[in-house]
């Protein structure tokens, strides 16, 4: 892995710890502040807020600030965030801390992204961003674990210490390794928003918001399946979880290269097969050990959409790939926020704890929907295109012969222009 590729990974690592490391923090920040855990829950809510904010405000701020040094802004505002959280004193200040540190989550894994996809050729670059993702899953497995044991023995303010301290190695990290990447001559705020009036672009976006929506509403209430239907006790559930996350780990390792092989066959298969295991974890939720291999798979196909979403994204934005790259994590925490709402309102309705996983089916099932109208829609234009190109070529013969295109597997007689190969459907 090249060094700048473990930098981002460093970033993402961080990012991942301090926004799940909060939930397992939650009963002694609660007993700490001296307010109830419900009370204490909407400091995940702010973080949550602080994404959806800051991924295309902070993005659009800096649209004309050289990538590289947009990472070390970014990051920097992360690690005054984290240290913010470690020393107020109020629960108000805590809620302000945390939605600062919030806030250039979206825009380092967007700007992260396009400068991954940079750093090798074209037809790697799906790879360079799940390595980048990489951090994000390990960091369920060891980060958020390691982080909430430290919290529960030393106190919750030093997990926030430790997560500023991820993000000052992450900060010099990128300050060594990632090499200058130049704005291009037609970056700004104005030729980034003028991306996100891509028609492909709000349907990725929409496939993001419902398509994980069906992911969160079952990671949403986990543990109180595993605990009140599995029967696994809540010492063991640390366990299940950190199993949760190699699956994810698998997921991101798998979707690279499939990504970039083919994209829309990848995000076709990841969003079905998720449908599948949700439906599948309604009738094994009781048996222990096929509950296990269960959630181990819906982690590994939660991660494992999430790369050819992204790749989708800045594709179809172009030559302005920032900010749509960036406002999927917005995009990413929407999901979060309504797949937990949809699946409570199922348990509440009284259809039983494992109602949510029908909930997440269905939710992706519809996200697949989405991701197909988003392919016949580009098959369309795809069509007009080469209809329109062969026109002209019919015209150009009589001028004398054109330059050989090279082939992309099109059939004989119709030219094409070259396909990125994070844009092949």
């Amino acid at each position: 892995m090249p060094l700048a590729l473990l930098a981002l990974a460093v970033v993402a690592f961080g990012i991942g710890t301090t926004e799940f490391a909060t939930m397992g923090l939650l009963p002694q920040i609660a007993d700490g502040i001296g307010v109830s855990v419900p009370h204490a829950g909407n400091l995940v809510s702010a973080y949550a807020l602080g994404v959806v904010v800051g991924a295309p405000v902070l993005t659009g701020i800096g649209a004309r600030v050289p990538h590289k040094r947009l990472l070390l802004l970014l990051s920097g505002l992360f690690v005054i965030g984290n240290i913010a959280s470690a020393l107020a004193p109020t629960f108000g200040l805590l809620f302000a801390a945390r939605f600062l540190a919030g806030l250039p989550h979206g825009a380092l894994f967007g700007v992260g992204a396009v400068v991954a996809s940079r750093l090798v050729t074209p037809e790697r670059a799906a790879r360079a961003v799940s390595k980048m993702f990489l951090g994000l899953t390990i960091a369920n497995i060891v980060g958020v674990p390691a982080g909430t044991a430290l919290g529960q023995q030393l106190g919750w303010r030093s997990a926030y210490v430790a997560v500023a301290v991820i993000g000052v190695v992450a900060l010099a990290s990128l300050a060594c390794f990632v090499p200058h990447q130049p704005r291009g001559r037609q970056s700004g705020i104005r030729h980034e928003l003028r991306a996100m009036g891509n028609k492909q672009v709000a349907i990725g976006l929409a496939t993001a918001v419902v398509g994980f929506g069906g992911f969160f509403a079952v990671y949403s209430y986990l543990v109180p399946m595993l605990t009140n239907l599995t029967g696994i006790s809540d010492s063991s559930t640390a366990l299940v979880l950190a199993l949760y996350g190699v699956g994810m780990t698998l997921g991101t390792l798998i979707a690279g290269p499939l990504t970039d092989r083919a994209l829309r066959p990848t995000l076709y298969a990841g969003l079905a097969l998720l449908a599948a295991a949700l439906v599948t974890f309604y009738f094994t939720v009781h048996s222990t050990v096929l509950a296990l291999v269960t959630v181990t798979f819906i982690g590994a196909m939660g991660s494992f959409i999430t790369t050819p979403i992204q790749m989708l994204l800045m594709a179809k934005a172009k030559d302005a790939p920032t900010m749509a790259a960036a406002s999927n994590h917005s995009a990413f925490n929407l999901a979060n926020a309504g797949g937990a709402w949809l699946g409570g309102l199922a348990i509440s309705a009284g259809w039983g704890w494992a109602s949510p996983t029908l909930v997440g089916a269905a939710l992706a099932v519809a996200g697949l929907g989405l991701a197909f109208a988003g392919g016949l829609m580009d098959r369309g234009s795809r069509r007009s295109h080469v209809i329109t190109s062969s026109g002209t070529g019919t015209s150009a013969q009589a001028a004398g012969p054109a330059p050989a295109v090279p082939s992309t597997g099109g059939s004989a007689g119709s030219p094409q222009s070259p396909q990125a190969p994070g844009d092949r459907a």
